[in-house]
């Protein structure tokens, strides 16, 4: 693990992205017509397919993904909740290549590379989105209804009505700790003021542009008197952090855990753990807590390209991730699967990779769209302002 983790971007971001789109939209063939005229069941194309029985039953789909023989991927690291293990799970079950471009970018280049590179083969396929951006992308029409054979099972509001996006992994704000080079590990926020971390305490990107520095700040605010309602206090339990000098400005990446840079580090509770099983046989003592004042989760999600160039592959895909072996191949990387609860009802969950999990309390709560378009709003007018001092 020695490239920086993808950093997700949050939609604070959006009225922005007119200035970022990508290099990599540039021109490219156009897509493959064998492609766009593939038939499922009832002469409905596959790229209109909303089923796997619409695609023709899974065989039908199989063989069909199979003569694509690619799916193109992005913004998906493989040492990223478990990716490589997924990516090379998929390709030996169906010998389908996973042409993974991009795969430290952020969500909204996902979104940059689907409207650029529309009409050509070297358009995304599938996506991997944060929150806010999947249904973000779904209003603007760029992601294709499918239903996964285990659609039914995803919990109520970890999918969209439509099926245009589902929830996959998820995770907690998480406290990532050097206990070699940290006398005493924090266990809480209130924790991190405390004079003895001065320099120490980092978060996974800015959080006006990283999904989960942004998560980091959410955490914090409800860890200080905030609620979904209200992320100011974050912002001043920063202000707060940076005035004490508690608050490191480097960016956590693994290579700055691995080299101590960043001993104290804000992030998924699923990066973090893995940090710890990573860098063990370098002599890293790399412990994880989640805070109990101020416990936070959050959830990425999927959707396939409305114009994918391989439309039988991205279906095939989503029934791979969906499947129980996919699920479980991401709770293998410390992320908590959509199926998660599911799966533990039926059986079919891995028992030991779930008892590795970072313990946590209480049952998880989520904030609407509503508010975390709001304090997205908060967050971009106030955070420089909130570190400046």
């Amino acid at each position: 693990m020695t490239t920086a983790p993808r950093i997700r971007t949050t939609g604070i971001a959006l009225a922005l992205t007119a200035a970022s789109v990508l290099t990599l939209a540039a021109c490219g063939a156009k897509s493959d017509a064998k492609n766009v005229d593939s038939k499922g069941k009832g002469g409905v194309s596959l790229a209109a397919a909303g089923s796997a029985e619409e695609a023709g039953g899974m065989d039908a789909l199989v063989a069909a993904a199979k003569k694509e023989g690619v799916l193109n991927a992005i913004a998906i690291p493989r040492d990223w909740a478990n990716y490589g293990a997924l990516i090379d799970g998929f390709t030996k079950r169906y010998g389908i290549k996973v042409a993974v471009e991009n795969p430290d970018g952020t969500s909204q280049d996902e979104i940059n590379a689907v409207r650029t590179r529309k009409g050509q083969d070297r358009a995304p396929d599938v996506l991997d989105l944060g929150a806010s951006f999947a249904q973000s992308a779904a209003q603007q029409g760029l992601t294709a209804p499918y239903k996964v054979a285990a659609y039914g099972r995803i919990a109520e509001g970890q999918k969209d009505a439509k099926a245009r996006w589902f929830n996959d992994y998820g995770g907690y704000v998480s406290i990532g700790c050097d206990a070699k080079r940290v006398k005493e590990c924090p266990q809480t926020f209130a924790d991190l003021l405390k004079p003895q971390y001065k320099g120490q305490v980092a978060l996974n990107g800015n959080p006006t542009k990283s999904g989960s520095a942004f998560a980091g700040v959410y955490a914090a605010a409800l860890a200080s008197g905030g609620s979904f309602d209200d992320i100011q206090p974050g912002l001043d339990f920063f202000g707060k952090l940076k005035k004490n000098g508690n608050y490191n400005p480097v960016e956590s990446t693994p290579a700055t855990v691995e080299k101590g840079e960043t001993p104290i580090s804000l992030d998924w509770d699923y990066l973090n753990a893995g940090y710890g099983e990573e860098f063990k046989s370098k002599g890293l003592d790399w412990k994880v807590a989640v805070p109990s004042d101020g416990v936070y989760a959050q959830y990425y999600s999927q959707a396939i390209n409305k114009d994918a160039p391989h439309p039988a592959a991205a279906r095939l895909w989503q029934e791979y991730l969906y499947s129980a072996e996919g699920q479980n191949l991401w709770l293998k990387g410390h992320a908590r699967p959509a199926l998660m609860a599911a799966m533990e009802a039926d059986g079919t969950l891995d028992k030991a990779a779930a008892a590795a999990l970072p313990k946590v309390a209480g049952t998880p709560k989520f904030p609407s769209e509503a508010q975390t378009a709001k304090a997205k709003q908060v967050l971009a007018a106030g955070w420089a302002k909130a570190i400046s001092g």
